[in-house]
């Protein structure tokens, strides 16, 4: 028995705006990916994964209990699944903000879930929202509280933009040149994040007036341009707003940016070589990188690990 595979997600951009309203673009990330798979289920890494797959089940029995109209699994071949050693096998690090609950989520929705909304459908903006509902609830096994948007990433593997919380859509992407200068990479911060504390500094920080007037005024009108901006291929107005979310970040969320990163990130504002910004919740994981030059950009970063997520 082997799964079907489920791909890691990146969030370009929407970080703490999509919680908030602000718009987000999803894109799935192919380069890591996990599925569900019995063979090689002694191996360490296998136990430990079906030891998560077991707490999980017993959440999934609570949620279907709680909430029958909103999801039904296939609670006893899910069980007899898992109790044969069942586990994920995947290739997303976890705690790097690249969706690793969201692929697991998808797979177990896509293959146990009864009456399943498929993607095959004509996905109606209804569906869609049902879906990130269903794999919002799902995925709050992880995080104590989630969008759904990684899962729904995931599942669908396809770009996703949200304009607000109650609608998204999914979307094309202007198309990648192998040969293009620009790029969006990852920069490996060598550290483990964790999802939940870092929402609840946000969470925390949203309660002062000053932190929610410049979340409005700047952070989220900047995020919105930078989508807008990268949709339409409009990649001279996207670094110049790039550069400016880049600073509010630096400014507003530090406690979100590991501090052997804070030198860094200013010494891209400062050159020019390249602009940094958050990458999930930050906090260490990966750190999402753009760049109008990736020669420049990998000379100014020497002795990190830059990964090219899309050229242009």
């Amino acid at each position: 028995m082997k799964g079907p595979l489920f791909y890691s997600k990146i969030l370009l951009f929407g970080e703490y705006g999509i919680i908030k309203d602000s718009k987000g673009l999803s894109i799935p990330y192919n380069f890591y990916n996990g599925a569900l798979k019995l063979e090689g289920k002694d191996a360490p890494e296998a136990k430990k994964s079906n030891g998560n797959l077991k707490r999980f089940v017993a959440f999934l029995e609570t949620l279907q209990q709680e909430q029958p109209d909103l999801v039904t699994f296939d609670l006893d071949t899910l069980r007899s699944h898992v109790e044969e050693g069942m586990y994920f096998d995947s290739t997303i690090p976890q705690g790097y903000g690249v969706g690793s609950s969201g692929a697991l989520v998808a797979a177990i929705y896509d293959r146990y879930a009864n009456n399943k909304i498929t993607v095959l459908e004509n996905l109606t903006r209804e569906k869609l929202l049902q879906l990130k509902k269903i794999f919002g609830q799902m995925e709050s096994f992880f995080h104590g509280k989630s969008s759904g948007l990684d899962p729904l990433n995931s599942y669908l593997s396809i770009p996703i933009l949200i304009n607000s919380q109650d609608n998204i859509e999914t979307t094309g992407i202007p198309s990648q040149s192998a040969t293009g200068k620009g790029a969006v990479f990852l920069l490996d911060s060598g550290i483990v994040g964790e999802t939940a504390p870092m929402v609840s500094i946000f969470m925390e920080s949203l309660k002062e007036q000053g932190f929610r007037d410049m979340f409005k005024k700047e952070f989220a009108q900047y995020t919105d341009a930078c989508v807008d901006n990268f949709l339409h291929g409009d990649f001279k107005s996207l670094f110049s707003n790039t550069k400016k979310l880049s600073k509010v970040v630096l400014s507003h969320f530090k406690p979100m940016i590991p501090e052997q990163f804070h030198s860094i990130w200013q010494k891209g504002i400062d050159t020019n070589d390249y602009y940094l910004k958050l990458c999930g919740s930050g906090g260490g994981g990966y750190i999402l990188g753009f760049t109008e030059d990736i020669d420049k950009a990998k000379e100014s970063l020497q002795g990190h690990k830059l990964e090219v997520v899309y050229q242009f």
